[in-house]
């Protein structure tokens, strides 16, 4: 990507939980998108009827570095070409039309994912699980889906992944970990109290820990050392298996694993063909040679 992006998808998903003054300068970027990338925090205070220092907190509620990144976010949004909303099914609706609209839906997932991942953030998440003892993965629900995904490629890499979605055998293992260990905890809304509880643990415990929510501020971002934010697509009502978060939770977890992958090259492609040789010897069927019966 030759632009940063994703500052309106930012702005609207933050809205109703910013406080007043800072609802209000970021209701006027939303409206003004174009005219506000030209303005100063002073200006944009003005034309808010707030302050300069409103707009700065706004900035640092958004998690970013300053006013100039986020309308350089804002920039490579209006460079975007247009996209449509997302759009729920409809009662009797035809294959052809679910097939359009799923398609396009997840499009849109992983572009706004894409957007919401922060360079400094991943760069931070891959150091962290190149260098690590044992990867622990926590998700409960639908989360568990992508925690045990990325335990399924991590391992194939030669990396010590476990993924758990059982509260109190994560404890167990997690009450254990060590300073060179990384726990991720994965949670599409940030307010899962149990992936929150985990993350805590293993502050306790000098782990380093990774968030992966969908962004804004939240329970479980809050106990992250590292904070991965993914789409903030609404889920559609008939909510089958949590599908924008699970396609956007997957999307994350791929570039993670890619990114270390590409890290570590000659290892990892050494390790992927050891593991494929050795399922490839599991499918065989009969072992060669039997023992013989015990007489």
């Amino acid at each position: 990507m030759s632009y940063a992006t994703g500052g309106l998808v930012m702005l609207s998903e933050m809205l109703a939980k910013l406080p007043p003054s800072e609802r209000k300068i970021a209701s006027y970027m939303l409206e003004n998108p174009r005219e506000s990338i030209s303005l100063t925090a002073s200006e944009l205070g003005k034309r808010s009827s707030t302050s300069s220092a409103a707009v700065i907190r706004l900035c640092k509620s958004l998690d970013l570095t300053g006013l100039q990144e986020l309308k350089l976010r804002i920039a490579g949004d209006l460079q975007k070409e247009p996209t449509s909303e997302f759009r729920d099914i409809e009662p009797n609706e035809s294959m052809y039309s679910i097939i359009e609209k799923m398609t396009s839906n997840s499009i849109q997932t992983l572009k706004e994912t894409a957007e919401l991942l922060s360079p400094e953030e991943l760069s931070k998440a891959i150091k962290a699980i190149e260098n690590a003892s044992t990867i622990h993965l926590f998700g409960v629900g639908a989360s568990f889906i992508s925690a045990e995904d990325a335990q399924q490629k991590f391992l194939r890499i030669n990396k010590n992944a476990l993924a758990f979605n059982d509260l109190h055998m994560a404890a167990t293992v997690v009450a254990n970990a060590g300073k060179n260990d990384v726990v991720i905890g994965i949670s599409f809304s940030g307010g899962t109290h149990e992936v929150a509880k985990i993350l805590e643990l293993a502050n306790k415990q000098g782990a380093t820990t990774i968030s992966l929510t969908k962004y804004g501020s939240s329970i479980v971002s809050e106990q992250a050392d590292i904070r991965l934010y993914i789409s903030a697509t609404k889920e559609p009502t008939f909510r089958s298996g949590a599908t924008s978060s699970r396609i956007a939770q997957l999307h994350a977890i791929d570039i993670l694993f890619m990114c270390v992958a590409s890290q570590q090259y000659k290892e990892a492609i050494a390790s992927i063909d050891e593991t494929r040789e050795a399922i490839d010897f599991i499918k065989k069927g009969q072992p060669s040679r039997t023992r013989k019966r015990e007489e």
